[in-house]
């Protein structure tokens, strides 16, 4: 018998179309597809959605099967849920409503560090499993491990470290942010990885190494692209996908755009995404570098999630510059999905994802001499270009990657019941 399962985001794609969010929905449906009861339960707060007295509750979608729940009141810091009057006793209601034999927790945020608590609390029975897909129970800093002064990637976190970086805080709240997150992720059964880097690091911060799994994120069935849409000149086409803000390297992508132009080589690079929630200063920089590098560069604003594959398939090649420790982005499996070679950072889960000439080039984070080396590299050597078009790794559909988590939560059942 299939079990019931809440899945639970701190967003909706809908609103926020963040990797997490579009891969905890994907999974959503596929569990759906593989036979279970499923509900969405995606966290908000008033950027996307303002506040409606007598619930936190609200409705999203046409089919009942999505939640929102409002969250307004959350402490960044310890990852805390304040509304104890107001969320937390709506949480209860909703998990005694819908009785879900398994929660499958995407992220804290919003929800809040005390709601695979809160599950066992409510229903002592339910399996717990959740996706690690950040850093962000490790590291204060939006969960980048990335220092705040100089953007120098953090190898090990520690509250020394961290006081280091928030010297407005004291050192003893780090001790005693790592202490409540760890006591509160006791009650999760079982913890998942997409990629191997981001599993060693929450071993080294503290998980057991037996409490993590990897399964790889995957991606849904869909045809191919209807037709492409390219340049009409025989130029080489690059694309970015994702959100524009610094730690994913538009900046640098945007100074290599610049250093190809002033060596006269000819391209096209298509920027696909939009600047949400940026500071003035970062938006200010990027125009100027867009005024600076047209027309070869376009800047072709947000996209919907289905059109993605569309997108991609329009250009011969994809870069995924970021310069922070990324787990698993989506945008490398949709490449690789469709024979696209890679040009990524070499860091984290992304260097897990393209080999150097196999699959794709990596380049140092942060570095646009090394990327304009490596675009151009890509695009004049077109028996390199076949070949790592013909070592592209397709990623698995994500009802393969449904049933491996329903494998994973079968696997909990009698250690749990042995317990009992």
């Amino acid at each position: 018998m299939s079990p019931r399962v809440l899945v639970a985001a701190h967003n909706h794609p809908s609103l926020h179309p963040g990797g997490t969010e579009i891969f905890a929905h994907d999974l959503f449906r596929a569990y759906q597809r593989a036979g279970c009861e499923a509900l969405f339960l995606g966290a908000t707060n008033q950027i996307h959605r303002q506040a409606r007295p007598g619930t936190s509750f609200q409705g999203i979608g046409p089919a009942g099967d999505e939640v929102l729940l409002w969250s307004g009141h959350f402490d960044r810091f310890f990852m805390s849920q304040i509304d104890l009057y107001g969320v937390v006793p709506d949480l209860v209601e909703l998990l005694r409503d819908f009785r879900p034999d398994v929660v499958h927790v995407h992220h804290l945020l919003l929800i809040g560090a005390e709601f695979p608590h809160i599950v066992r609390r409510t229903l002592p029975d339910c399996r717990i499993v959740m996706t690690l897909h950040d850093y962000y129970p490790i590291c204060h800093h939006d969960g980048l491990m990335v220092r705040t002064s100089g953007k120098e990637l953090c190898y090990k976190a520690s509250p020394d470290r961290c006081h280091a970086c928030f010297k407005d805080i004291a050192l003893d709240r780090f001790v005693l942010r790592e202490r409540h997150l760890k006591s509160l992720l006791n009650s999760v059964d079982r913890f998942v990885s997409p990629s191997q880097f981001l599993r060693q690091r929450f071993i080294e911060w503290g998980l057991a190494e037996d409490s993590i799994s990897v399964i790889p994120n995957g991606l849904p069935p869909r045809d191919a692209p209807a037709g492409t849409t390219r340049n009409g000149k025989d130029l080489p086409v690059f694309g970015y996908f994702g959100n524009l803000n610094p730690w994913k390297g538009v900046p640098v992508l945007l100074e290599a755009a610049r250093q190809l132009i002033a060596e006269e080589f000819e391209f096209e690079l298509r920027v696909h995404g939009g600047a949400p929630f940026q500071s003035e200063s970062f938006t200010d920089e990027i125009a100027r570098l867009f005024k600076e590098t047209a027309p070869f560069v376009q800047q072709r604003g947000p996209y919907r999630r289905e059109d993605v594959a569309g997108h991609v398939a329009a250009v011969d090649f994809t870069i995924v510059p970021s310069i922070w420790w990324e787990n698993a982005p989506l945008v490398i499996g949709e490449a690789q999905a469709q024979g696209r070679p890679v040009i990524a950072s070499n860091i984290g889960g992304m260097a897990e994802m393209i080999e150097d000439g196999v699959n794709g080039l990596t380049v140092a984070p942060g570095d646009p001499r090394a990327l304009a080396s490596a675009m151009r590299r890509m695009a004049e050597d077109p028996m390199l270009a076949r070949q790592l078009s013909a070592n592209a790794r397709t990623p698995d559909d994500i009802n393969t990657t449904a049933r491996r988590y329903l494998d994973l939560i079968d696997a909990i059942e009698p250690t749990r019941i042995e317990a009992a």
